[in-house]
């Protein structure tokens, strides 16, 4: 059974998440099961088409909230509400474990730091994947809108049948990225996206996020750069060791 939250909808507002009193511990069996807070108290909403950052300094647990919400790890307490096109209102922290796989295949995408190499599979098959088995895309069809995105994050034309193997750190984090927002997903959860890219880099990564939410792509996300997450972010939650403001 789904029990429904009430979401808050009115003229221009939908709540497409409300994060309540989220928290996470883990338990350190090889060192005695000691425990350690992954994050504790975390409560906020997010509007359709806002993006919220979350700031803190390093272990406070911002990476830890943005995987309790893709279900990487399963919460020890409070709720993720989420309001998705295939199930309606769920609870992320609750739900079975085929329908979260559901929700990453129709509506939630995830940008990590490092790109999970695939061997001896081009960076655009990499790129173009997502489009078949999401969106349904042609061969031909998925090929080309890789191309022409991999063409925008500069990645040159000589690379897309390489091996990301064999790319340097910031070329396989912008396949990693093209391969992520491709085929636009309605949530997309950023992990320090832009960590290892440069200047240039960074910028068209910018506008190709301000792009899609602009078409109403939700997103949270941290960077590690605080002035550019403040430029990007309509609100930035701020997350401290023990605590949250």
């Amino acid at each position: 059974m789904i029990i429904k939250f009430p979401f808050i909808k009115g003229e221009g507002v939908v709540t497409l998440l409300k994060i309540d009193n989220l928290s996470k511990i883990f338990n350190i069996h090889i060192l005695g099961d000691k425990v350690i807070e992954g994050c504790d108290d975390v409560s906020f909403i997010v509007e359709r088409g806002e993006f919220l950052g979350i700031s803190g300094p390093s272990g406070a647990g911002k990476s830890t909230i943005l995987k309790c919400i893709y279900r990487t790890y399963l919460p020890s307490g409070g709720d993720i509400w989420y309001d998705s096109v295939l199930y309606e209102q769920v609870n992320l922290a609750a739900i079975a474990d085929h329908m979260v796989i559901g929700l990453r295949h129709k509506e939630i995408g995830y940008v990590s730091q490092f790109l999970k190499v695939i061997p001896r599979v081009s960076a655009i098959d990499i790129v173009a994947e997502p489009l078949l088995l999401k969106n349904g895309a042609s061969p031909g069809e998925a090929k080309t809108k890789a191309g022409e995105l991999l063409e925008r994050l500069n990645i040159p034309q000589k690379l897309f049948d390489a091996y990301p193997a064999t790319f340097s750190g910031g070329e396989q984090q912008r396949v990693n990225i093209a391969r992520a927002i491709i085929w636009k997903p309605r949530l997309l959860l950023l992990d320090e996206p832009t960590a290892s890219l440069d200047k240039d880099s960074t910028a068209i990564v910018m506008e190709l996020l301000k792009e899609m939410r602009s078409e109403g792509t939700l997103m949270v996300g941290i960077f590690h750069d605080n002035e550019l997450m403040e430029l990007m972010a309509d609100r930035i939650y701020r997350v401290n060791l023990g605590a949250k403001s």
